[in-house]
């Protein structure tokens, strides 16, 4: 690693000096020998550099050993990019203020593809969920890569739609990336490096702070072309995530919910202030002058004539409106066995969900 990014992973490593202070540092000295041997009246000629933060660069510069960071992220199979290499994203570089390192695990050549970012509640509904799946899944059968920060609910579930059909898919950590947040999603996160990566902008081993989640939020919409809304609650981290998207130029997306319910009220303020309203993917596609070619071919593979007869004789007993086990039995007059087997290979093709109470819906 050259001497100017070996400099920028020691100044990440300085707890709360923040991106602007690093790349103001960086931009004073030539690399990081220099930066190690430079006096104090040195540091106070830095714009925004100050008595209390000279002392603690000061006092933290004798433990800084960018070299060990950088081993043991490689003893984890993690690749350290900064803002000096040529494969840092393009869009996120193009932003106010992007992270100087990030610290990136799995197929890193899809931070280069096209992007669009899924984010939404915590506490999703099921309407929530399916939806997220479905536009996560036909964006990644486009190969545009599905950006979201894996927490629990939408982001999970947009995670989960992209992986299902092995196509990119990037999540955003606010914490160490040898930290997996939340804990349950351990293996998700070992599906998402198989056809995607996870990225983070914090030094190995940091903690899921609350106040890490806003930076977070910044680098989600900053790779990406737009942030779609699923759900959100009036007061959101999604909707954090959005006002960096229109901060940094992007398209803000948000999809309409049930009027009862408090996870729509974000969604529908967002529609109010003129986010695009989005009700199928071709609404995205033509916002951002997206080719719409592949997307209708995609859509014909993943057409009924893939099924078999009696799958396809299923199928089309399943509307859009959740019907019950009992009644699919009933109406295809066979046994629960069989129709079982088949439940579970439509929902595997993605042609169809499982809701809670043994009810299914067509996607």
């Amino acid at each position: 690693m050259k001497e100017s990014s070996l400099l920028l992973v020691a100044l990440n490593l300085i707890p709360d000096l923040g991106s602007i202070k690093i790349q103001s540092i960086a931009e004073k000295f030539k690399g990081l020998s220099e930066f190690m041997k430079a006096e104090a009246r040195e540091f106070l000629e830095i714009p925004g550099i100050g008595e209390k933060t000279c002392e603690k660069i000061i006092a933290y510069r004798a433990k800084l050993n960018p070299y060990k960071e950088i081993e043991k992220a490689a003893d984890l199979g993690v690749k350290i990019i900064t803002l000096f290499d040529e494969d840092y994203p393009q869009l996120l570089q193009q932003i106010y203020d992007p992270p100087p390192v990030l610290y990136v695990k799995g197929i890193k050549s899809v931070l280069k593809k096209k992007a669009i970012a899924i984010v939404g509640s915590r506490k999703a509904t099921a309407y929530g969920r399916r939806v997220a799946t479905n536009f996560a899944r036909e964006l990644a059968l486009m190969d545009i890569n599905v950006v979201s920060g894996m927490a629990r609910g939408i982001d999970s579930f947009a995670h989960k739609g992209a992986v299902d059909v092995g196509g990119p898919t990037t999540a955003v950590f606010g914490c160490g990336i040898d930290v997996v947040y939340p804990p349950e999603n351990k293996a998700l996160m070992e599906k998402i490096t198989e056809c995607g990566c996870v990225i983070s902008s914090f030094p190995l081993g940091t903690a899921p702070l609350p106040a890490n989640f806003p930076a977070r939020n910044r680098i989600i919409s900053g790779l990406s072309l737009g942030t779609l809304v699923v759900e959100a609650a009036e007061k959101s981290g999604s909707l954090i995530t959005a006002e960096f998207s229109l901060e940094q130029g992007r398209e803000v997306f948000a999809v309409p919910g049930n009027i009862f319910s408090p996870y729509s009220r974000g969604t529908h303020k967002l529609i109010k202030e003129g986010a695009k309203l989005v009700g199928k993917m071709e609404d995205i596609l033509d916002e951002l002058y997206l080719d719409r070619l592949d997307y209708n071919d995609i859509k014909k593979e993943n057409n009924i004539k893939t099924l078999t007869v009696l799958e396809r004789a299923i199928f089309e007993l399943i509307d859009y409106q959740p019907i019950q086990i009992e009644q699919l039995i009933e109406k295809a007059q066979s046994n629960s066995r069989e129709v079982n087997a088949i439940l579970t290979r439509l929902e595997l093709k993605g042609f169809i969900q499982a809701l809670p109470g043994g009810y299914y819906v067509r996607n």
